[in-house]
């Protein structure tokens, strides 16, 4: 049985669709990515997991538990590390966890060796006296994933747990993450829009884009249907680029603002003949890039659009949903 299973789970809020018809499954112990960029469904679809909202159509179970007929079973089953910041800065980080440990009923002896055991894990043992509002903002994340896991649960939630952070901080959270799914073979379902991160930790990921999943798979397996290596060459003519007649080994061309991008097998073989192509048409080029493709491609070619472009029209859709609003 998957430890999460979703079936054509929907969310409406007075008629703008949230989240349309999402289906996945996340087996046990895996840690799962649901990619996309702000405001594509993914914290919504957290929310709905967790039992914080309730879907309007559609059905999940977490841990074989129902999320809407069974929300007591599922929040014990399960740890949750928010967007948002919810720790007590005015207490230290042994109180914030004794705290949530009373919360849950947790036994005083049985309290006192977990939460050791987790400020541990997380290496925030030596400043677990220390006042919440002197920590780092890594450290705090790191508090709170130690938090969402006292009540030992089998399934943790983490909603853009690197939000904001530093790449060295991200970093070494990335290490904690891939320490606790290692150590406790805890399954993981992470929301992001840093697609590195997904590629580092994620065993699946599903991209969501507008409430819709467009892909899902292994990133390996995600970065190899789109070709080979990717050619980006920026142009003043990016169309005549576009219009050359396509090589046998080239699996796609696509115009990107000013740039061009040329999906291909063995691209330092073939990089010649390309350039040469280009110059006996008299079509300048003003750079040339060679790569492995990444995440953002695949969502780039499943959507034709960049992470940051979605991001920027989702904020807009959002803008004039709440302008309509007001009418």
């Amino acid at each position: 049985m998957p430890a999460i299973d979703v079936h054509n789970l929907t969310k409406s809020f007075d008629g703008l669709v949230a989240v349309d018809g999402i289906s996945f499954a996340i087996e046990s112990g895996e840690i799962f990515g649901l990619l996309g960029p702000n405001g594509a469904g993914k914290t919504t679809t957290i929310s709905m997991l967790s039992t914080m909202q309730r879907p309007t159509s559609g059905t999940a179970t977490v841990n074989g538990h129902d999320i809407v007929t069974e929300e007591d079973s599922v929040r014990k089953s399960i740890g949750i590390v928010f967007q948002d910041q919810s720790l007590d800065e005015e207490l230290t980080a042994y109180e914030n966890m004794d705290f949530h440990g009373r919360l849950y009923r947790i036994g005083g002896e049985t309290r006192r060796q977990r939460i050791g055991e987790l400020l541990t894990l997380v290496g925030l043992d030596d400043r677990k006296d220390d006042l919440v509002k002197t920590y780092s903002g890594g450290m705090r994340r790191r508090l709170e994933i130690a938090r969402g896991l006292l009540h030992e649960p089998t399934v943790l939630f983490l909603d853009e747990p690197t939000l904001g952070l530093d790449p060295q901080t991200r970093n070494h959270l990335w290490e904690y993450i891939e320490r606790l799914n290692n150590d406790k073979g805890i399954t993981i379902i992470l929301t992001t829009h840093y697609m590195e991160e997904a590629d580092r930790l994620c065993d699946r990921v599903a991209f969501i884009d507008r409430g819709t999943i467009i892909a899902q798979g292994t990133p390996a397996n995600l970065k190899a249907s789109i070709g080979g290596d990717v050619i980006t060459i920026a142009s003043p003519d990016p169309d005549a680029i576009t219009g050359l007649p396509n090589a046998p080994w080239v699996s796609g061309i696509e115009q990107h603002d000013d740039s061009v991008i040329i999906r291909l097998q063995d691209a330092d073989r073939q990089i010649p003949g390309i350039v040469t192509a280009i110059h006996q048409k008299g079509i300048g080029i003003t750079s040339l890039s060679v790569r492995k493709p990444t995440l953002e491609d695949v969502f780039l070619h499943y959507t034709g659009r960049t992470i940051r472009e979605e991001e920027a029209s989702g904020k807009e859709a959002m803008r004039m949903f709440h302008r309509a609003g007001r009418r």
